[in-house]
C-alpha cells in the first residue's frame, strides 16, 4: 500500500489540470505575445486563469501577476515593495516562523540597509497582536505575516493583523504568504486589508513552477526581473502558459467543493491525532483541532530520530516529512519549532504528516497501525 502524507511539500496534480496542460503543450503552444491565431489562443488561457483567480479572491484581474511559484512571489512582494517605498522608511516586520522564501529575503534586505523586526510566537506557533502593535513605528513600510505555517499548521490572525496595521498607519503595506492557506480557506484580500498575497500552484494540485502574486492596484512595487515588459512590466518573461492555465484550473477545482473537502480533511486530522495520542511520549505541535489547519499535523516522538522514522515509514510505503521540504536536507533544527519553545530533545524527533483531498481514512488507519508496530522497536535500538 502506498500512502502519500507529504502534501505540504507538494501535491498530486488534478487529472483535469494535467489534461489541460498536455493540450496546451502539444496543440495550443503559441507565444501569448504573438499576434497570430496561436498567440491569441495562448493569451485566452492566461485570461481564463486570471478570471478564475480574480473572481475567487474578489479582486480585479489586473491585480494578478503570474510567477514561477511561492518563492518568486514572496521575493517580488518584499523586495519590490521595499525598494519602491524606501523613501517613506526602511523598517520591515515579519515573524520568526516564516518560510525561508520570506526569512532569507528579509536577511538580504537587512544587508541592503533595511531594519527588520522578527515577531516571536507562542507555544502553539501564533503571533501576539500586541507584539505587532509594539513593533510598528513611524519608519515601518511593510509587514509580512504568513497565513498558515507550513511545518505545524498554525493559523495566524491575518484579518486582525490587517485591521491593526491599517488602523495604525494606512500607508503600511501588508503582505501575506498564503502558500499553505490558499486552497484550504476562503481568502479575500480587500476585506482582510491584505495588499499583497503570495500563492503557489503545486500546493493546490496544480503544476510545479506556477504561482501568482496579488498586488493591490494602489501599491507601489518595483520589478525584480527585467526583460520584454510582460505583465505590465512587473514580471517580465514569456508567460508559462501551460502552468498558468493549469494553476487556474487547479483553483477552479480545489474551490468547487471546498467546504465538504475541508470538513472531511478535519475528520482525517481528528482521527489521526486521536490515534497518535495512543502512543507513549508523543507531543502534537501546534493546534491539533480545528483551530489549526486541516491538513498538517506535526508530531514529536521522544526517543526516535525523525530521519530514522521517516525512512522506516518509507519502507512501509508511507511518505512523510521531517519538516519543510525547502529545508529538509539541511541538518539544523527547525527555526519554527525553536521559536515555539519545543524541548531541545524533541527538535530532532519531529515528523510532519500532511493530508490532501486524495487522502483516505484507510490510509490514516494503515499509517497509525504501522506506527504502533515500528515505533516501540525503533526506540529499543536508538
Amino acid at each position: 500500500m502506498e500512502v502519500y502524507l507529504d502534501n505540504s511539500a507538494t501535491t498530486r496534480c488534478f487529472d483535469g489540470v494535467a489534461a489541460l496542460m498536455t493540450q496546451i503543450m502539444c496543440e495550443d503552444y503559441g507565444n501569448p505575445s504573438s499576434l497570430h491565431r496561436k498567440g491569441v489562443q495562448a493569451e485566452k488561457y492566461i485570461r481564463y486563469a486570471k478570471d478564475v483567480i480574480a473572481r475567487n479572491l474578489k479582486v480585479n484581474e489586473k491585480e494578478i501577476y503570474f510567477t514561477s511559484g511561492g518563492t518568486e512571489s514572496d521575493n517580488l512582494a518584499l523586495r519590490g515593495c521595499a525598494y519602491a517605498n524606501c523613501r517613506s522608511g526602511r523598517h520591515l516586520i515579519t515573524t520568526q516562523i516564516e518560510h525561508p522564501a520570506v526569512l532569507q529575503t528579509m536577511k538580504h534586505l537587512e544587508e541592503e540597509g533595511f531594519r527588520v523586526t522578527y515577531l516571536p510566537v507562542d507555544q502553539k506557533g501564533c503571533i501576539r497582536l500586541e507584539d505587532l502593535q509594539r513593533a510598528i513605528t513611524g519608519e515601518t513600510i511593510l509587514v509580512s505575516i504568513m497565513h498558515t505555517n507550513n511545518e505545524v499548521g498554525s493559523l495566524q490572525p491575518v484579518a486582525e493583523a490587517g485591521a491593526l496595521i491599517k488602523r495604525m498607519n494606512p500607508h503600511i503595506l501588508f503582505h501575506v504568504d498564503a502558500v499553505q492557506g490558499y486552497g484550504k480557506f476562503r481568502i479575500y484580500p480587500k476585506k482582510m486589508k491584505i495588499d499583497l498575497l503570495s500563492v503557489s500552484g503545486h500546493k493546490i494540485h496544480g503544476p510545479k513552477g506556477s504561482g501568482f502574486l496579488y498586488v493591490d492596484e494602489k501599491v507601489k512595487i518595483k520589478p525584480i526581473l527585467f526583460g520584454g515588459g510582460q505583465q505590465g512590466g512587473v514580471r517580465s518573461g514569456t508567460e508559462n502558459v501551460p502552468a498558468i492555465a493549469g494553476l487556474g484550473k487547479a483553483v477552479e477545482l480545489v474551490y468547487s467543493n471546498l467546504d465538504q473537502d475541508m470538513a472531511r480533511m478535519y475528520q482525517l486530522k481528528k482521527a489521526f491525532v486521536e490515534g497518535v495520542k495512543k502512543l507513549q511520549d508523543v507531543v502534537i505541535n501546534g493546534h491539533p483541532d480545528e483551530t489549526g489547519a486541516p491538513h498538517v499535523v506535526s508530531v514529536s516522538i521522544k526517543g526516535v530520530r525523525s530521519e530514522v522514522l521517516l525512512h522506516a515509514l518509507e519502507d512501509k510505503g508511507i511518505y512523510v516529512s521531517a519538516g519543510s521540504a525547502c529545508s529538509a536536507r539541511k541538518p539544523q533544527p527547525s527555526a519554527t519549532l525553536r521559536a515555539m519553545g519545543i524541548d531541545q530533545e524533541l527538535l530532532g524527533s519531529t515528523i510532519r504528516f500532511s493530508f490532501s483531498v486524495f487522502t483516505t481514512m484507510d490510509e490514516i488507519n494503515y499509517t497509525l497501525q504501522t506506527m504502533y508496530d515500528i515505533i516501540p522497536m525503533l526506540r529499543k535500538y536508538k
